[in-house]
């Protein structure tokens, strides 16, 4: 695995992570954390779960795996006239669900709404409010299949090695739905009233297009040529298809366990989901900076050396990718536990963002930090079973998982009378639960993935992350007692400070410890900011 390939892809996906936080700010600062944004939040699950299951997880994954091999084994030309195929294969599919998502858009909203029907003491299912739900799902479906034609060509640019672009593509979808939104959605309503989120519902779609455009000049020096390809009788294709059809689950049970605490927060309340989105926004970042772009590089590598079995370089591989993503998101969970209010604080709490729904979000981001380093680690390990042709495995472990999630929804919500921030530790437990069968069962099909290294790693990581804690703790009781009362520059500067110290602390204890994850980030760093140094 390249370390130069990870820095960039990481970097990449910080930028786009960071936009990305930028735009829910934007919704959080005009809107707030409440009905009228739930109703957005609900309309974007459905086409965002479809991207997470057939564009950025199954079909990514499959191709990817697919593709590679082709590309080794059988050169750069048919490689290509695999990729026209699948690219003609998703535009017709993809247009087709886009159609049936338009037509069923009406009972997509009842289904997402249906633990709490006919509660009329919450807003948001008020009638008004059930026709404008539907009119942005409407809007919004022709984006997923915008994001499966940009998702084959980040495949193919990773395949070849190019990873830049492709990770730098998230940040066109970020820019044009932020611009593009605001945009239309100024020009329908200037008073930013609900039917301004009409316009940021067509913002999405001018990101979704964004995001695929961007890619093309990559794409065509990399030597692609499109041409329209119905023949779909392709080894290349029934073997992507086999791999997708368990990895349409398996690649995005926490997805589905996003939209199904959707549908439990509509019973817990209005506010409820928007609060839950920020949350999860906020854990977004480090699993996209550092799970995501270890992923990223690790799979074209883990299909190579999968090619006619499992090579001697296969479980290496997969073991460093596990330890890099331990060492890089320990930290990230500590920070996300111990300082979620200051941090919900400085990003939300701007304009109809209140301090009630400060405390709400920041309850939601602590109990989704507990899975953190479980569910950035899948992001890892679950391709690798689709290398090794093991497909099914993750499918039923999945579905394991999301019966856990449901029952402990139900549990928490309707036997305990728990409110939100249950929902997101269901999604923590499911993500331990799907990461350690995982593991135990990679074990038995590649061999040994150094358990004991991975073990001696996290009681290193655990002693330098009490330091970090400690930190925070320090903080919290000195600097953040009143965050109200704090102005925002003030509370930025301190922040940024307890987050830079906290991080020093880890690293320190980390080199002392002789943790070798250290070393290889701190090359990889200054490596990056030697300005004649770059490859």
């Amino acid at each position: 695995m390249s370390a130069k390939a990870t820095w960039k892809v990481s970097a990449a996906v910080m930028a786009s992570r960071v936009l990305g936080l930028a735009r829910e700010v934007m919704f959080t600062t005009i809107f707030g954390a409440g009905a009228a944004l739930d109703c957005f939040q609900l309309a974007f699950r459905v086409p965002n779960l479809l991207r997470d299951l057939f564009a950025e997880g199954a079909l990514s994954q499959a191709f990817v795996t697919t593709f590679s091999k082709r590309l080794k084994s059988e050169g750069d030309a048919s490689a290509w006239v695999l990729a026209n195929k699948m690219m003609t294969l998703s535009a017709v599919f993809m247009s087709l669900i886009t159609l049936a998502g338009i037509f069923a858009a009406p009972w997509i909203v009842d289904l997402l709404t249906s633990l709490a029907r006919g509660d009329q003491s919450r807003r948001i299912y008020h009638p008004e409010d059930i026709a404008l739900t539907v009119t942005m799902v409407r809007v919004m479906y022709p984006f997923i299949l915008l994001v499966s034609l940009a998702a084959l060509v980040m495949g193919m640019l990773n395949a070849k090695n190019i990873f830049g672009m492709p990770a730098l593509s998230s940040c066109f979808f970020n820019l044009g739905s932020m611009l593009g939104g605001a945009a239309f959605g100024y020009w329908l309503d200037p008073s930013w009233g609900p039917r301004s989120l009409i316009g940021f519902s067509i913002g999405v779609v001018i990101g979704g297009l964004a995001q695929l455009v961007c890619q093309f000049p990559a794409l065509w020096r990399a030597g692609y040529r499109f041409a329209v390809d119905f023949h779909w009788r392709d080894p290349g294709v029934r073997q992507i298809l086999r791999l997708m059809g368990p990895a349409v689950i398996s690649s995005s049970v926490v997805q589905i366990n996003v939209v199904v605490n959707s549908m439990f927060a509509v019973h817990v309340g209005a506010g409820a989901v928007s609060w839950l989105n920020c949350a999860f926004r906020l854990m977004q970042l480090p699993i996209g900076i550092f799970g995501v772009a270890v992923a990223t590089v690790t799979l074209p590598a883990l299909s190579r050396a999968a090619i006619g079995g499992i090579s001697a370089d296969f479980c290496p591989t997969l073991a460093k990718g596990l330890r890099l993503v331990a060492f890089l998101v320990i930290p990230s969970t500590i920070g996300l536990v111990f300082l979620a209010e200051p941090i919900i604080s400085v990003i939300y709490e701007h304009g109809a963002f209140t301090a009630h729904q400060r405390i709400e979000t920041a309850a939601a981001l602590r109990a989704y930090g507990y899975g953190l380093v479980f569910y950035a680690a899948l992001k890892v390990l679950q391709p690798a079973f689709y290398a090794v042709d093991k497909r099914w495995l993750p499918m039923i472990v999945s579905f394991l998982a999301l019966g856990l999630n449901l029952g402990f929804n139900y549990f928490f919500v309707y036997v305990l009378h728990w409110g939100h921030e249950s929902l997101a530790l269901t999604t923590s437990i499911s993500a331990l639960f799907n990461f350690l069968l995982l593991f135990i069962a990679m074990r038995k099909f590649a061999g040994e993935l150094g358990t004991g290294k991975l073990l001696w790693l996290l009681g290193k990581l655990a002693i330098a992350g009490a330091g970090m804690a400690g930190v925070c703790l320090a903080a919290n009781h000195l600097v953040f007692s009143n965050l109200t009362e704090i102005p925002l520059i003030p509370k930025i500067a301190c922040l940024s400070l307890t987050i830079a110290l906290a991080a020093a602390v880890y690293f320190v204890a980390a080199r002392f410890l002789r943790v070798s994850e250290a070393k290889d980030a701190l090359e990889m760093l200054t490596r990056r900011l030697k300005p004649n140094r770059s490859a």
